[in-house]
């Protein structure tokens, strides 16, 4: 087994940093309060879009969400989301709106969390993984799976309810496992998706099917997309990861079978590399290494036992 330096296992992963930011669920169900939340004047209010929010940069080198007070926040009859309070009683709401409001000025631009992710605070990203996935799933949603009525939002965004049968619906999560598969030599085992340019490899994924535990579905998964059997299953970390509705469930597997045969329909090629082989190939153009928030690029760090180049960063020879 290999030993994974600190500063590279102690690193957050990204979207998952403390936001400081208490949900007070409790508070969702009390309209009086949550009225007098709103029309507080230290509340402050951002607008999510096709899971884009405004975001600037601040005169300290940092980037934020562009929030407004309440009373300067465009005006929405239902789609008014509660996220929650910091620790100065600070509460903040996102408002789900057709597009975003025009640039507040000339540096606020719209972003996804793909990008802003990768730049925002703890605060701020973990404000902002909230109201995608409330974006997300109201937006999917809208009907009553029992008897197909149109639902009405109630508690400050976290539920759906049917006035013609009584159901209530709760925000869904897609629990997935993605997985850093490893052979007897301590080779990384990397795919490509179909979809994916040429040189983009990452850690294998899939969904958590019915009736299935996690680790059965690391098993299946890798043996569907690679043809590779796994044995000991070890779990890692979690990420929000809400394109649209997923939770990432990281883990690092031993195989216990290493010859290579990919499904041809997700994966279409896939790899064993060494931390030699890997360097060089990222050395020479050969493998992308992988870069955003994902929690893949954190599993393969802590097999490379240091962080990954990223894009811009190497010297090309090709």
């Amino acid at each position: 087994m290999s030993t994974f330096d600190n500063t590279t296992a102690d690193r957050p992963i990204g979207l998952t940093a403390p936001s400081g930011i208490d949900r007070a669920a409790h508070h969702r169900l009390d309209e009086a309060w949550l009225a007098a939340a709103w029309s507080h004047p230290t509340t402050r209010v951002f607008v999510v879009s096709g899971g884009q929010v405004l975001i600037d940069d601040t005169p300290e080198g940092g980037t934020e969400i562009v929030m407004t007070p309440a009373f300067e926040a465009p005006v929405t009859e239902t789609h008014r989301y509660f996220l929650g309070t910091d620790k100065d009683g600070v509460s903040y709401f996102a408002l789900q709106k057709d597009s975003l409001p025009g640039r507040m000025d000339q540096s606020a631009r719209p972003a996804g969390l793909r990008e802003a992710g990768l730049l925002l605070g703890p605060r701020d990203a973990g404000l902002m993984v909230h109201a995608v996935a409330l974006e997300n799933w109201q937006r999917l949603h809208r009907f009553c799976s029992r008897c197909g009525e149109r639902t009405v939002i109630a508690a400050a965004g976290h539920i759906r309810r049917c006035q013609a049968c009584g159901a209530e619906h709760y925000p869904r999560t897609d629990p997935a496992v993605i997985m850093l598969v490893t052979d007897d030599q301590d080779r990384a085992l990397l795919g490509r998706q179909v979809h994916w340019p040429e040189g983009r490899f990452s850690t294998l994924a899939g969904f958590v099917e019915p009736g299935e535990s996690i680790e059965q579905s690391v098993v299946r998964e890798v043996h569907e997309e690679a043809g590779v059997t796994v044995g000991e299953v070890e779990y890692v970390a979690s990420q929000p990861w809400p394109f649209p509705s997923s939770l990432m469930l990281g883990f690092m597997a031993r195989a216990t079978s290493f010859e290579i045969d990919v499904d041809g329909e997700e994966i279409e090629e896939a790899r064993w590399f060494s931390r030699e082989e890997l360097t060089a190939a990222f050395e020479s153009g050969e493998v992308m290494p992988p870069y955003g928030i994902s929690i893949a690029a954190r599993l393969i760090e802590l097999w490379y036992g240091k962080p990954l180049p990223r894009p811009g960063s190497l010297n090309r020879t090709n």
